[in-house]
């Protein structure tokens, strides 16, 4: 296929970089004018009659910036040649080059939503063929400061790993336990840590539960506590990590480890008495003292991220580069505790988990940690399991976060749709409330969310009839009505309002009680 792209001249480079790489016979026209978006249908028609003839001939498509607003049919109307909206950043032109024959393309839309699913695709197994290239992980694992957690290997030259706590876990019975583990690896943890109790010694609960989680989970298992007894049992018992080691307790369970040469997270602290660094100075070399008494095991150094308007979020991060800097090529990974922030912020985690694993990444962190302790928390494994990939592959491509076929966009749009403005020859009403309750005689429905499902109960003269669960509302709703268990048209809207409340409830991790709504209106001052 024969194939004409117009760009600005800023853009130019990235074009004719993609125009090589197509098996098609790409021709690129650079008008004069810097930024491509800038140009006009009519612009375009002026550039193209003022080709040479033959420039022309056999041109089987026109391509133009995705970034122009108007809509370029009038290409094909003046040239006699189809014209069809490129992508909006020329960089993934490579991946419209390269579908252009399944694309769809659209003379108003840029190719952007058609190249999404590639671009996801093409991430993902990025992702993957790095992993599952043994050999490369075999080299990267020589070089100092990568390390192997288990069988996973943990370090900056890899996705940085997510490390998911089950908090308190000693009081959950084995089966919820085993649960909120495999909830943690299904939403992306890479490791999921024992959260043990704090001035507790629960170290006869430790083995049952270590055995139970490496026998049920392939990924790394470690235990949260500061107890030489605790650690002691934790380490006969199998796992493949400790939280952690300060100044108080390395001497006595240091030996343990080493003899089984299981890793361990080190903090600058001296709990046992009563010392915690106040400095950036303090901090750094108290880690990298416990580092250097620490040399006969892996060490992950945690400088402790500190939650906003504590002590100092700013000086925990200052700490973290310090120290990495300080360690140099001796190198060591680094211990990133995000929960200590999202869970002592009030606000959504969506957002703070990604701009905190960003921030990771440019300290070269090697493992998040987090658990998922109050309501807006929930999700926060998965929220930065996709953050390390974003980033991951930011860094591989040397780009900033954005574009990169994989996103946390949740409530928002990345694009403003336009608005459609149609035009209705009818009479114009604003809607209003007035409806006044009847009873339905087929019965009533409550719902409820129960175990990641919609339960909806039918009553009839107050007394269950049937209960249905379903992950949809269409599910449930379409049951409905094949049982004629609705007679009256407001009864079926009001259901269908709820149902689906319900169901985006359920999506979105937030909690739902019938007749009151889901979001809530930002407060007023």
């Amino acid at each position: 296929m024969k194939i004409i792209i117009i760009t600005g001249e800023l853009a130019s480079s990235l074009v004719h970089g993609a125009s090589l790489k197509s098996e098609h016979d790409v021709q690129v026209h650079v008008v004069n004018t810097p930024i491509a978006a800038f140009l006009t249908p009519k612009k375009m028609i002026e550039e193209l009659q003022a080709l040479p003839a033959n420039e022309l001939e056999s041109v089987d498509m026109i391509i133009t910036p995705g970034l122009i607003r108007k809509d370029v049919s009038p290409i094909e109307e003046e040239i006699g040649i189809p014209a069809y909206k490129g992508s909006t950043d020329a960089a993934d032109l490579d991946i419209v080059l390269e579908m252009v024959d399944k694309l769809d393309l659209s003379t108003k839309k840029s190719a952007d939503k058609l190249i999404e699913e590639e671009q996801r695709r093409r991430a993902l197994k990025y992702i993957t063929d790095f992993e599952n290239d043994n050999e490369n992980t075999k080299k990267l694992l020589k070089k100092p400061g990568n390390i192997l957690v288990g069988g996973l290997p943990v370090g900056e030259d890899f996705p940085m790993r997510v490390l998911a706590e089950i908090a308190n876990a000693p009081l959950l019975s084995h089966e919820e336990l085993l649960k909120r583990a495999e909830y943690f690896v299904k939403s992306g943890a890479g490791m999921v840590d024992i959260g043990m109790i704090a001035g507790e010694n629960m170290a006869s609960k430790i083995p049952p539960m270590v055995k139970l989680l490496k026998e049920k989970l392939d990924v790394p298992v470690s235990i949260d506590t500061l107890q030489p007894e605790e650690i002691k049992v934790a380490v006969d018992a199998g796992v493949d990590m400790v939280l952690s080691l300060d100044h108080g307790n390395y001497q006595e369970v240091l030996p343990f480890l080493a003899e089984k040469n299981i890793p361990a997270v080190i903090l600058p602290t001296d709990y046992q008495n009563g010392w915690v660094p106040e400095t950036i100075e303090e901090r750094v070399n108290s880690l990298i003292d416990l580092k250097r008494k620490c040399n006969r095991i892996n060490v992950i150094a945690d400088p402790i991220l500190d939650p906003l308007n504590s002590k100092s979020m700013v000086d925990s991060i200052m700490a973290c580069r310090k120290f990495k800097e300080e360690v140099g090529a001796e190198g060591c990974p680094i211990f990133f505790g995000i929960g200590n922030v999202t869970e002592l912020l009030d606000v959504d985690s969506v957002g703070v988990n990604a701009l905190l694993a960003g921030i990771a990444m440019e300290l070269r962190a090697s493992v998040l940690f987090t658990p998922e302790e109050s309501g807006k928390t929930v999700g926060s494994v998965k929220e930065l399991a996709v953050s390390s990939k974003m980033m991951f592959l930011a860094k591989m491509r040397g780009s900033i976060p954005k574009d990169l076929g994989i996103n946390l966009l949740v409530f928002k749009d990345k694009r403003r749709g336009e608005p459609i403005q149609e035009e209705v020859d009818a009479p114009e009403i604003d809607g209003m409330a007035n409806y006044k309750f009847v009873q339905d005689p087929a019965g009533s429905f409550k719902i409820s969310l129960i175990d990641g499902r919609i339960m909806t109960v039918h009553y009839q003269k107050m007394q269950p009839t049937l209960v249905i669960y379903g992950q949809t509302a269409k599910a449930i709703y379409d049951e409905i009505i094949k049982r004629q268990l609705v007679s009256r048209i407001e009864h079926a809207a009001y259901l269908g309002q709820e149902l689906q409340k319900a169901e985006d409830a359920l999506k979105l991790g937030k909690n739902y009680v019938q007749d009151f709504p889901i979001f809530h209106k930002f407060m007023e001052y």
